[in-house]
């Protein structure tokens, strides 16, 4: 009996052992879900893990996240506009993306929410929540549904984009529309310099009821695209005021002191224009020569990939005349 036993019991000991190796190979593989934890830039190296069926785990700024690996069900009370390039199902967004006329068909059945509307939250049903580290109510977001923080400013304007493409499981995609849209506005900038000068200069002012801004290198307005991809220079003023903060507010007296060769104004419809009628204004330089370059506030005030290629459009018109 004892003789007979033994060559089976040998025999599972073996299927046993060949299992465990094989699950042990499988688990040093990456999972084919990827997303790399959201505080780096653009890399393929640290993919997320398969959580359960249909979902995956995302690692956020705030730490491991699980999310639907096709969510449905979106609501973005920040970088809405970022996920509508992706063409993610939006229900619910922020008013100053319903807002914006670039999204208007998009978002025209997409409800307008605040983290401070958790009724309407509710009632939205959404499977994913894309939210920012300043608003309120994060926890009790995170028992509606997997709730995913950003910190605004923390990424720069590509490396957000592509922390969206590996939320949304589109990594490739994003990536691809980076590199393209990067060499295209480099080689814009290439024009622009051969054309005016190596060191032309460019400032982005914008105005609204009593006062005038003027923009670093990252405020949106299409700055993103001028200072960084297409690398145009400010004046020093601008660069000496406005390059930390990102912004600075000026007295109209004061504003061609901070006017660069060329202008790139946003307008704002509910801003006060009368500044632009007056010889302080008509005597710039930039003004006098035709090299204003107009842009509408409200279609500008971001820095995702349709916002960035409208308004790339209209730069290469503006400087180049195509």
């Amino acid at each position: 009996m004892k003789k007979a036993f033994l060559p089976v019991v040998l025999l599972l000991v073996l299927i046993v052992s060949a299992c465990g190796g094989n699950k042990q190979e499988q688990s040093s593989s990456p999972s084919a879900s990827a997303a790399p934890e959201s505080s780096a830039p653009a890399s393929s190296e640290a993919p997320s893990q398969e959580a359960s069926a249909g979902t995956v785990i995302y690692e956020s700024e705030n730490g491991p996240v699980e999310i639907p690996a096709s969510p449905q069900r979106i609501i973005g009370l920040t970088n809405a506009p970022n996920i509508i390039s992706l063409d993610g199902k939006l229900v619910g967004v922020d008013e100053w993306t319903k807002k914006n006329p670039l999204f208007a068909d998009k978002t025209a059945n997409v409800e307008t929410v605040s983290d401070a509307d958790l009724e309407k939250i509710i009632e939205l049903d959404p499977d994913l929540i894309i939210a920012g580290s300043w608003m309120n109510n994060l926890d009790k977001m995170s028992e509606i549904a997997p709730t995913i923080v950003y910190t605004w400013g923390k990424l720069d304007y590509l490396a957000q984009q592509l922390e969206i493409g590996k939320l949304l499981s589109k990594e490739a995609e994003t990536q691809a529309w980076i590199d393209d849209f990067t060499s295209r506005a480099k080689a814009a900038g290439d024009e622009i310099k051969a054309k005016y000068g190596e060191n032309v200069t460019v400032s982005v002012f914008e105005y609204d009821l009593k006062d005038v801004y003027v923009f670093g290198n990252n405020w949106a307005r299409g700055t993103e695209i001028l200072y960084q991809a297409m690398g145009l220079k400010m004046p020093a003023k601008v660069e000496q005021d406005a390059l930390e903060p990102g912004y600075y507010t000026l007295s109209q007296e004061v504003v061609p002191e901070y006017a660069g060769d060329f202008i790139v104004l946003s307008k704002n419809k509910e801003g006060n224009g009368a500044f632009l009628d007056s010889e302080t204004w008509k005597n710039i330089p930039a003004v006098k020569n035709n090299q204003v370059i107009e842009i509408d506030t409200e279609a500008s005030s971001y820095s995702d990939p349709t916002t960035l290629e409208y308004l790339l459009d209209i730069f290469k018109k503006g400087f180049l005349g195509n």
